[in-house]
């Protein structure tokens, strides 16, 4: 909605803040000159306290526009019936040619000095904020409506939203526990291995002493035999000494 004066078209004439607890919100005015003279402007409101308006004063030149910025401050609790009672009153006045924002004083916003000043109230609204996106899979079986899911008021019943929240609940779950238990039988086949590895290399070690100590028995013996004969050829020698 636009108001239209002789001097100035503001638009929008509704303040409308998407409004949300412990957050600052701006929405902004557009003031369009529409006159071959330069326009000061002023805007008030009835909470400054609670409000930012920036500029809040300053010159809209001939034919041309400017954006005003109004922010409202982080409100810790919400309004009964989200009602805002605010309002806020722009004025407008002819200037000098070629006045700046410098220019401008209290005085020539001043009607009982004279001067013909042009106002415009704005009333404050409290709007619903924007809705995020919805996370619920929008996927459907061939054949069927993307859409089916939503009801003719544009809401999810309750059986509806809980089967595609648990449709969700699978899809985001299900391949991170499938991808743990793959990493688990790993982890065991990988242990297994090496308790194999390890029992035949300590077989191979087995094998390899045993080796050893059959080569030092077979080429223990001839060595004993010739001690024996050593031994026995002595002993005869010496009985045969006697004799």
């Amino acid at each position: 909605m636009m108001s239209t004066g002789e001097l100035l078209n503001i638009e929008p004439q509704e303040l409308q803040f998407p409004f949300e607890l412990r957050k600052q919100i701006s929405c902004s005015l557009q003031l369009s000159n529409k006159t071959d003279n330069y326009v000061a402007f002023k805007v008030k409101t009835t909470n400054p306290k609670k409000y930012c308006v920036r500029p809040n004063t300053g010159v809209v030149l001939p034919r041309s526009t400017c954006d005003v910025i109004v922010t409202m401050q982080s409100q810790k609790e919400a309004p009964p019936d989200m009602q805002c009672k605010d309002k806020f009153l722009l004025q407008g006045v002819v200037a000098s040619p070629g006045a700046t924002a410098k220019d401008i004083t209290p005085e020539m916003f001043n009607k009982e000095a004279g001067h013909h000043v042009e106002e415009c109230k704005l009333r404050v609204l409290y709007v619903a904020p924007p809705r995020p996106p919805s996370p619920v899979h929008e996927g459907s079986e061939e054949g069927s409506s993307p859409r089916a899911s939503v009801s003719d008021n544009g809401n999810f019943s309750a059986s509806e939203f809980s089967a595609a929240a648990s449709r969700a609940f699978v899809e985001q779950y299900e391949p991170q526990d499938k991808s743990t238990e793959a990493r688990a039988l790993i982890s065991k086949l990988t242990e297994e291995k090496n308790s194999v590895i390890q029992k035949n290399n300590k077989l191979q070690q087995e094998l390899e002493l045993l080796r050893r100590q059959a080569n030092r028995s077979s080429s223990g013996l001839p060595f004993i035999y010739v001690v024996i004969v050593g031994l026995i050829g002595i002993i005869l020698g010496y009985l045969m000494k006697k004799i």
